[in-house]
């Protein structure tokens, strides 16, 4: 009932935001006197505040067309090239130069915990010029009919271990936060039964491997309530007339309110900040706003199975670390990876998953060989910043790359590590 007292709202609010759309390009029109006036303007800023702050926001796009390859412009083409109810794995095609050797393949396991893949466009981005990239696109709860059945946390190490099946041998695989746990276990069910496709390498960013190390506070939020509250409080039936109607969810806007209200007053200076910038005429300050929040608000649904299921297993219990996660009714032995490599990936500053927390995954993996694991803790940056932003291209991702070449099974080329501004291990 609340899900549907929300959409309600939103088209209740339809008329409004055109209204104050329509107002907005009058106060800007050059031909409106009171456009090249403080008055004018701040009309103009205040109406766009209004409508961003009231709009739902779609699915981004990535748009990224061209990338560099040996200092050259690129044409890149997005294309689906596998497909589930509830994932696309999409691969960033390149015009690859004559000549050019062979590139790291890489597997890009995106979060399914809000926000789409899009989110890890930065990522991308950076890896292209020296990678061929795969990444999952996962798809919004609400757009799944009931009919194509559940998801839950198995079928995401299902889908995890299908896409590595059809992207070959000698993939690489990228699990940024939540997908850490999932990637880990799957590619632990690999090699406990002699998969052949089990990847070359595994790097895990930020991820909440074992959430008792400097628990942050959304892994507090876990430990204090138990797993009939959320079930109580946070999930609800995607409503008339979603393709997904009476799909059990936990929806999106629950889980934005929740991302905010960790930093309300920076996004409450954020807002005021871009009214200022709009006011002044900063069209560079008011790009970036609209560029980030058009990403940031743009959330999704989660299934509720899937949710509860890691909830419990992650954060409640601890599974993984402990030896006690299963996987349709088997134990998820991460002792027995041997063959893959593995670089875990922390952030000084992260607020989500703490640092020590992904690191923990060098510690469960006991039986890979030491000259086949390292660990790097990236100097101040939180959580975003180890996926993305300047110090994620100048510092992670050369280090991603060069691990994948240096462990790579069918083209292995030796590369000196040189470690930087961080702590490796």
């Amino acid at each position: 009932m609340f899900y549907q007292l929300y959409e309600m709202n939103h088209a209740a609010m339809v008329p409004f935001r055109a209204a104050a759309d329509v107002m907005r390009l009058a106060y800007r029109n050059p031909l409106n006197p009171l456009t090249h006036t403080v008055f004018g303007r701040a009309m103009a800023a205040g109406l766009e505040v209004f409508e961003r702050a009231t709009r739902r926001y779609g699915k981004p796009e990535f748009g990224l067309a061209e990338t560099l390859i040996d200092d050259r412009p690129a044409a890149v083409r997005e294309k689906i090239v596998w497909q589930k109810p509830f994932c696309d794995l999409l691969h960033f095609e390149r015009a690859l130069p004559a000549g050019h050797a062979p590139d790291p393949k890489f597997l890009v396991v995106a979060p399914m915990s809000g926000h789409y893949a899009t989110l890890l466009r930065g990522t991308v981005e950076a890896l292209l010029p020296s990678a061929e990239i795969y990444i999952t696109d996962w798809i919004d709860a609400r757009m799944v009919p009931v009919t194509d059945g559940n998801f839950d946390l198995d079928d995401y190490i299902d889908y995890v271990i299908e896409m590595l099946h059809h992207l070959g041998p000698d993939t690489h695989v990228i699990a940024v936060c939540q997908p850490s746990v999932p990637v880990l276990a799957a590619v632990a069910l690999m090699e406990s039964n002699g998969d052949p496709f089990v990847p070359s390498s595994m790097t895990l960013m930020g991820g909440p491997i074992d959430t008792r190390i400097n628990p942050t506070a959304v892994n507090a939020l876990a430990e204090t309530k138990p797993l009939d509250w959320f079930r109580d409080n946070v999930i609800m039936n995607v409503p008339w007339p979603q393709p997904g109607f009476m799909r059990a969810v936990y929806p999106g806007f629950l889980q934005l309110s929740g991302f905010m209200s960790m930093n309300l007053d920076r996004h409450m200076i954020a807002q005021k900040d871009f009214f200022v910038h709009l006011v002044k005429n900063d069209g560079d300050g008011a790009e970036k706003h609209r560029d980030f929040y058009d990403e940031y608000l743009a959330v999704m649904d989660l299934t509720a199975e899937f949710y509860l299921q890691t909830v419990e297993t992650v954060f409640m219990k601890h599974a993984l670390p402990k030896g006690e996660m299963m996987h349709r009714g088997k134990r998820v032995d991460t002792s027995a990876i041997r063959n893959v490599a593995l670089l875990t990936v922390e952030g000084e500053n992260d607020d989500i998953s703490g640092v020590g927390q992904t690191a923990a995954a060098q510690t469960i993996c006991t039986n890979i060989p030491d000259d086949m694991r390292m660990h790097f803790l990236q100097p101040d940056v939180g959580h975003y910043g180890v996926f993305n932003g300047s110090r994620f291209r100048r510092e992670i991702a050369p280090r991603i790359v060069n691990f994948a070449r240096e462990h790579g099974r069918t083209s292995k080329s030796p590369v000196k590590r040189v470690i930087k501004g961080g702590k490796a291990g």
